[in-house]
């Protein structure tokens, strides 16, 4: 094992309360998966360079797939790591996160010939993190100062990527985030085993190094309204995300111990970090020693089943209302988890929530799955079967999320949002106030971090658009 797969292995973030010789067999594969030179080229020599680069296609970003296959495969690792950043901003973390089943490694044509896709993932997380170790990764290139300034209100991936984009062509630009460290759910809401927070850091560190200021613990609403921001900058990007947990209407939800997902995991995330968290400590957010019950069947249930295990919970169950080919989650994760010890009861919805002082446990409906739904899955209802009680000492609620009242918290009432709640932009991404910008999840609602980057690459480029034409305006006018 290499000096930096013990270093992993060893750093408390990545499992909360677990030491290396608790750690599962199946931690060190990943482990090994993720840092081992010989597997990871080994893997790009698989790539058939076939005529239609069928990962790239079904990449968000369009990666250069391929060509950097190549190069890992010919050990030419630094002109790979150039390539694969080309179109990225977070190579590592992608490789880390994306749900590769989904995307590129789903559509890879060795897969579909039935010999296993390419690990296109492990490839990317290694030859950018060998890129970090040997120092290849160059400071943010700044362009020519304009004499504008961008105010970016959210530190996620969308906000971060636009922030490094409108950086290279030369804008002051400044970060707002409500948090008191950035990179949104990239640092409070995935779980540090499957995405480490230094490298985290360290990219926003890269970003802070060039430039780019930060305004941490910043409430847009509390501290300063839209409309301030609006004067302070000439230009505004809300790339704030979605974090209002989806409702669950039951008896019982109310009770202590049933509680939202991202309090869960930033509870854990938290402690990795080493902050005080009295809801951890008390038991009030730690899964140790209880039975623990998730509802949900998206990857953040998948984040806090198996962030329950590494807490050293009793026992852990999934209650999804749909059957595994349903779900919405990855499957890869899913595999992970049940080999973990995680239980899925499929076809299964809470009804209620038994408490005293506390949950003792969720009474759920049994559930089929009737006629398709207008986006064509098969709806879920109710089988008049019966149902069943199913123990709990702590009951995660993990629908997924919804956008906040953002022309409420922003002061902002004349702010255009769709009947989701999310913001309406147009063609050019702006919103509809002039000047503002809108890209992420707060405009596609609930997605991947990967479409995030994306989005981030996008806005940036719309905003640099209409920047430059305000520039001239306002030189013609003087």
């Amino acid at each position: 094992m290499t000096e930096t797969m013990l270093q992993f292995v060893e750093t408390p973030q990545a499992y909360p309360g677990k030491r290396a010789p608790e750690l599962r067999a199946k931690d060190f594969r990943e482990i090994a998966d993720r840092y081992a030179p010989p597997a990871a080229e080994d893997q790009a020599g698989r790539c058939s360079q076939c005529g239609v680069p069928y990962c790239s296609v079904h990449c968000p970003l369009h990666n250069h797939i391929p060509d950097w296959l190549r190069l890992t495969a010919e050990g030419r690792l630094r002109e790979a790591y150039e390539l694969s950043n080309a179109t990225s901003t977070m190579p590592e973390i992608c490789g880390r996160i994306c749900p590769q089943d989904r995307l590129c490694e789903g559509n890879c044509v060795i897969e579909f010939s039935g010999h296993g896709a390419v690990t296109i993932g492990s490839v990317e997380k290694f030859i950018t993190d060998t890129a970090w170790e040997e120092g290849w990764i160059e400071p943010v290139t700044v362009g020519p100062a304009r004499g504008q300034s961008v105010g970016i209100i959210g530190a996620g991936p969308a906000g971060l990527s636009a922030a490094e984009y409108l950086r290279n062509r030369g804008y002051e630009v400044h970060v707002y985030d409500r948090y008191d460290r950035a990179g949104g759910l990239l640092t409070y809401g995935i779980p540090g085993f499957k995405l480490e927070k230094h490298v985290v850091t360290r990219r926003v560190e890269r970003l802070k190094q060039g430039g780019i200021v930060f305004h941490e613990s910043f409430e847009v609403g509390r501290d300063a309204s839209l409309d301030q921001l609006r004067q302070r900058h000439d230009g505004v990007l809300i790339a704030t995300g979605v974090y209002k947990p989806r409702a669950i209407k039951a008896p019982g939800v109310g009770s202590a111990g049933v509680v939202d997902a991202l309090d869960f995991l930033t509870a854990s995330n938290r402690k990795g970090f080493g902050d005080a968290v009295p809801a951890f400590d008390d038991g009030s957010l730690n899964a140790e020693g209880k039975h623990v019950v998730v509802i949900g069947g998206g990857d953040t249930a998948m984040d806090c089943v198996r962030t329950a295990v590494r807490q050293g919970a009793a026992s852990v169950k999934c209650l999804y209302r749909r059957d595994r080919a349903n779900m919405p989650g990855s499957q890869r994760e899913v595999a992970n988890a049940e080999e973990e010890g995680v239980e899925f009861v499929w076809l299964s919805a809470p009804e209620a929530f038994a408490a005293a002082e506390r949950v003792t446990s969720v009474k759920a409906s049994r559930m089929r799955l009737g006629a398709a739904d207008a986006s064509g899955r098969r709806a879920p209802e109710i089988d008049p079967a019966g149902g069943f009680d199913v123990p709990a000492d702590l009951v995660i609620k993990a629908l997924g999320f919804d956008a906040e009242d953002l022309p409420t918290l922003f002061g902002a009432p004349e702010l255009g949002v769709t009947r989701w709640g999310t913001l309406l932009v147009g063609k050019t991404l702006m919103t509809s106030l002039d000047g503002v910008f809108a890209a992420g999840d707060i405009v596609r609602g609930a997605s991947l971090v990967v479409w995030a980057i994306r989005d981030g690459r996008d806005v940036s480029a719309a905003m640099h658009k209409w920047l430059k034409a305000k520039a001239a305006s306002q030189q013609v006018a003087a």
